[in-house]
């Protein structure tokens, strides 16, 4: 060690600037958007970023948005056009913008410490904030690890059940090494994630990276029915993955799925009471269950906090993130239960830990946030408003559902989508060149409002506390952008 004296017992002082001055305020700090205008930004974002999903050749010809700023449920772009947020960035920005009880909380929790390491150590606010999520969660939950994101919870909750088989000592579990999982599911990016996903496209790109599932059929039939009716077609698909699981029961180790929806792959609908046979056929079986409420919990289902409390059902893991933190930072957790913990217990010799962690496991500001957002819950009564806002949205739904080029409209709770067809009786596509759907989005922002779409579905997934004119402003524009690029909307 380099001290300042051979006789010194305490390491050097800090040789670099003045300590106040290093802790403090610097002045002549950079300024990330001092004197540029919308035109020197892009011109910086063409030259040095790579953006997610995006199709760079044709990207500015879709006039993207440069967002500089926020305030409540409206996204400012370097033009200071003012938007109405009808994605929440991305399905996580549950309660809106600048949301001042969530700032505060963050405030608060940077006058103490922003992040520790949760490896081997533990911080205050991501331990009060496992015991507040598990004291709202399912029944039968009662551990917490914390991750970064919606792929990252998903990963655990794979390696925790594949893990759990090898130590667990039950009888057959040497034989449970595989998941059983969806066409059309959406889980994540990362490899584990996309392995247990139905995304064709992903699974061409990277099959060689991925490891194999069995694949039941996706429960929403709408593109594809083989039947007289969507229902028929629905409870086909649901008997045949019964059927898959009746037939590879031993062999599983869990099976995947997400709740009342499958987010990316267009908002695809399930039929009723889909999840309990789930549930059943998971029991049936012996297998654990996982169940992705990274895009539909906290709130999306409109009836509770958690999907699997809508569904009427606890799963073996619960996968959270987005709304977790209000979209404010990225931090993610995966719910277990005792039977889970207990397979990894025994001495360090004995390896037996879950070898799996993040530099950001845990993170105290991604904690405060979270429980922040936890408070508006349970302080405002957000959630006795959801249903009331939720049959708004169906009754201005409605509406679009007379356009010729509208298929289908789909709705669970406070997801919605619009799915664009060129052809309304035989379902028959646009040609996925002509990109209408995102022609419509572009249409919407002419009138106020930002959306994304998944190829030509239009996905509305708003904040969870847009008021009723809001509402309306956001179907209306989305009505205004359809008669714009496909003609106007049949009268009733």
């Amino acid at each position: 060690m380099l001290t300042d004296s051979p006789d010194s017992q305490s390491p050097a002082p800090f040789k670099g600037p003045a300590s106040a001055q290093a802790r403090g305020t610097i002045d002549g700090a950079h300024e990330p958007l001092a004197g540029l205008d919308r035109d020197a930004l892009f011109a910086l974002d063409a030259r040095h970023v790579w953006h997610p999903f995006t199709p760079h050749q044709a990207w500015r010809d879709d006039d993207p948005l440069m967002v500089v700023d926020a305030e409540g449920h409206h996204l400012i772009d370097a033009d200071g056009r003012r938007l109405l947020d009808g994605v929440s960035s991305l399905w996580c920005t549950i309660l809106g913008h600048r949301h001042p009880h969530l700032d505060a909380a963050v405030r608060a929790q940077l006058d103490r410490v922003a992040h520790a390491t949760f490896l081997g150590n533990a911080n205050g606010p991501a331990v009060t904030l496992a015991a507040r999520l598990i004291a709202l969660a399912p029944e039968g939950l009662s551990r917490v690890f914390y991750s970064d994101s919606g792929s990252t919870a998903v990963e655990v909750a794979l390696k925790m059940a594949w893990q759990f088989w090898q130590q667990c000592g039950e009888p057959g579990a040497e034989q449970r090494r595989r998941f059983l999982t969806f066409a059309e599911a959406y889980h994540g990016d990362t490899v584990g994630a996309v392995s247990v996903g139905g995304v064709d496209l992903f699974h061409a790109r990277y099959g060689g990276l991925l490891f194999e599932t069995l694949r039941a059929p996706s429960p929403s039939c709408y593109r594809h029915p083989d039947h007289a009716t969507q229902a028929e077609a629905e409870e086909a698909a649901v008997q045949a993955f019964e059927a898959m699981v009746a037939r590879h029961g031993p062999e599983l180790a869990a099976i995947v799925v997400e709740p009342g929806m499958q987010g990316a792959a267009g908002l695809l609908s399930q039929p009723a009471g889909f999840l309990k046979r789930v549930r059943a056929a998971a029991d049936r079986a012996g297998c654990l269950l996982i169940v992705d409420e990274v895009a539909m919990g906290f709130g999306r289902s409109a009836n509770a906090l958690f999907a699997c409390d809508t569904a009427g059902i606890t799963a073996d893991f619960i996968c959270l993130a987005k709304g977790l933190t209000g979209g404010y930072l990225p931090l993610a957790a995966t719910l277990t239960t005792e039977r889970v913990f207990g397979a990894f217990l025994g001495a360090p010799s004995e390896g037996r830990t879950f070898f799996h962690g993040h530099t950001f496991t845990g993170n105290c500001l991604g904690a405060a946030v979270a429980h922040a957002v936890l408070d508006v819950f349970e302080k405002t009564d957000l959630l006795s408003t959801l249903p009331v806002a939720a049959d708004h949205y169906s009754a201005l739904l409605a509406k679009l559902a007379r356009h010729p080029a509208v298929g289908d409209v789909r709705q669970y709770g406070l997801a919605m989508a619009v799915e664009l067809v060129a052809d309304r009786a035989s379902k028959r596509a646009f040609p996925a060149t002509a990109r209408v759907g995102m022609q419509v989005c572009t249409a919407a922002r002419d009138h106020g409002v930002f959306v994304r779409p998944l190829g030509d579905v239009l996905v509305l997934m708003p904040p969870l506390t847009l008021t009723a004119a809001e509402r309306e402003a956001l179907v209306g524009a989305l009505a205004a952008a359809l008669a714009d690029v496909l003609g106007p909307i049949a009268e009733a």
